[in-house]
């Protein structure tokens, strides 16, 4: 078993035992891990994936989790730079203790930048984008003649199937036009 491999299965002893009945951490599996963030009504997920050769090399980050999608593009880039900056100073050693708690110490101060406003205005933006995206000029449908007779029958007939009263009446008037004249 390698140098790395030792350390990845005490690290995870460590942190089972650390955050166990922590609602807010989550092992995915055995190299992934997540940590919920939370100050007042803003929140946010990290997840922390352990690579092969991790703690000699840095973990990587993930914040494109679902979960995340209304935080906004400077407080994710704001959040990276805080760990990738911590990682470098822990290569060698277990870190995502480390990792987590620097997060957790910071999270107000990372989340002020999120606001409600820019929220709004960025899901607005993205809402009117997506419709200007998706419109398409409406194509009319063309009907031929016997199309449109059909229509016009189908029309006429009532919601029972039955046609409307007097359908069949002649015109009295051109009937009675065209009767012989009988003098009287």
């Amino acid at each position: 078993m390698s140098d790395d491999a030792e350390q990845q299965a005490d690290e995870i002893e460590v942190l089972k035992s650390i955050y166990e009945g922590d609602e807010n951490f989550k092992q995915v599996n055995a190299t992934t891990y997540q940590y919920k963030y939370i100050d007042g009504e803003k929140s946010f997920v990290l997840e922390i994936i352990w690579g092969p050769t991790y703690p000699t090399e840095k973990p990587s980050f993930n914040l494109e989790i679902f979960y995340n999608q209304n935080l906004l593009p400077s407080v994710k880039d704001k959040i990276l730079s805080i760990l990738d900056t911590e990682a470098e100073q822990w290569v060698g050693c277990a870190m995502t203790y480390t990792l987590f708690e620097c997060l957790k110490e910071r999270v107000t101060e990372i989340l002020s930048q999120q606001t409600e406003e820019a929220v709004v205005a960025r899901v607005e933006k993205m809402a009117i984008t997506e419709q200007t995206e998706s419109k398409k000029p409406e194509k009319k449908e063309q009907l031929s003649k016997s199309q449109k007779r059909r229509a016009w029958d189908r029309a006429e007939v009532g919601r029972a199937g039955e046609k409307p009263r007097g359908w069949d009446w002649v015109d009295i008037v051109k009937h009675l036009s065209q009767a012989p004249h009988i003098p009287s």
